[in-house]
């Protein structure tokens, strides 16, 4: 009887870890699977989703950059640029680096394939690489003799854009184009407007364009 009753009772157990079994390999994979959904995804957020190119902006005289778009209806963008300024009234060409933060309020459908966004506005900030220029004044100049760094310049800037959206069947490095313009300005630009009178729009305003390519 005592034989019998310990295989009935071992039947029993082997039939419960059994059938329980599964719950625990399950629950287990979940739990890695989360982790590494949630390892991916972190990741996949840093890669860029789209490119530019821009022309002029006071950021150089051909800016090529990339960046992130966001939020609800993908109002929010910032943007990374590397920009080549040919030298002017320096000896040598220089490079300018930029950091800019957008927003574009409303996004209007023109068709299946247009949109159209009526304004979009930033800031930004870009500073030029190089020796000659300096955040504070070197010590060989008097104190307060500049008053302004000559290496950095925060700007804000206005424009329009519109988009032409690649039909899903025809994408093959792209899913959209945008083209736009914008309308800036920089600090020094706009003390010297409020403080010179000679200073008019076309002195202290800039006009610029450029070309989104939307990738992810």
């Amino acid at each position: 009887m005592i034989l019998k009753w310990l295989n009935f009772n071992r039947k029993i157990c082997i039939v419960f870890v059994l059938s329980i079994s599964p719950f625990i390999v399950s629950t287990a994979q979940n739990g890695y699977d989360v982790r590494v959904e949630k390892y991916n995804s972190t990741w996949q957020k840093l890669i860029p989703r789209y490119m530019k190119m821009q022309y002029a902006g006071g950021m150089g005289f051909l800016s090529l950059g990339t960046g992130w778009d966001y939020g609800k209806n993908k109002q929010w963008e910032t943007d990374v640029f590397m920009e080549y300024l040919p030298k002017f009234s320096t000896d040598n060409s220089k490079i300018t680096f930029t950091l800019r933060q957008n927003f574009m309020p409303w996004n209007t459908k023109i068709n299946d394939k247009f949109s159209f966004e009526p304004l979009a506005t930033g800031l930004y900030v870009n500073t030029i690489l190089g020796d000659d220029f300096w955040v504070h004044e070197p010590d060989r100049y008097p104190k307060g003799y500049y008053g302004f760094s000559t290496k950095m310049r925060f700007n804000i800037y206005a424009g329009q854009r519109i988009t032409y959206n690649i039909p899903h069947d025809k994408r093959s490095i792209a899913k959209s184009f945008t083209f736009y313009y914008e309308i800036s300005s920089n600090d020094l630009y706009l003390v010297n407007a409020f403080t010179d009178s000679y200073w008019g729009p076309k002195n202290y305003l800039r006009l610029s364009f450029g070309i989104k390519m939307q990738i992810l």
